[in-house]
């Protein structure tokens, strides 16, 4: 069984940083596209940034120029390092991965936990 396991929330004040991690771990044959969403309290979870193999990362224009996503393949790990933190960034943020499972020859894709990120003074 595939499970994606995320660390590094928690609380921060305004322009500070925080960095989220997003372990894939079960029978793994290879990850794909890597990324993250938040979802606020009644709304859609929208993306917030991505990477996938040999493509370069993509940001939502609400938080470019503030984030690095980066991925550690060995690992099946996806980093999301936040700068520059603002209130409004404050919701629950979740990885998502789509990969192959060894001897399935399907690409499925998983979500993480959520981890919790407070932005506060």
């Amino acid at each position: 069984q595939v499970q994606l396991v995320e660390s590094g929330g928690g609380l921060v004040q305004p322009g500070g940083s925080l960095r989220l991690s997003c372990a894939a771990t079960g029978r793994i044959f290879r990850v794909y596209d890597m990324g993250w969403y938040r979802q606020a309290p009644g709304k859609q979870r929208e993306l917030v940034a991505s990477i996938t193999s040999g493509v370069t990362p993509n940001y939502a224009d609400s938080m470019k120029g503030r984030l690095t996503i980066s991925r550690d393949n060995a690992k099946n790990t996806i980093y999301l390092q936040m700068n520059i933190l603002k209130l409004e960034d404050t919701t629950v943020y979740y990885c998502n991965e789509g990969l192959l499972e060894q001897f399935d020859l399907l690409l499925k894709h998983y979500w993480g936990q959520g981890t919790q990120v407070t932005v506060s003074s």
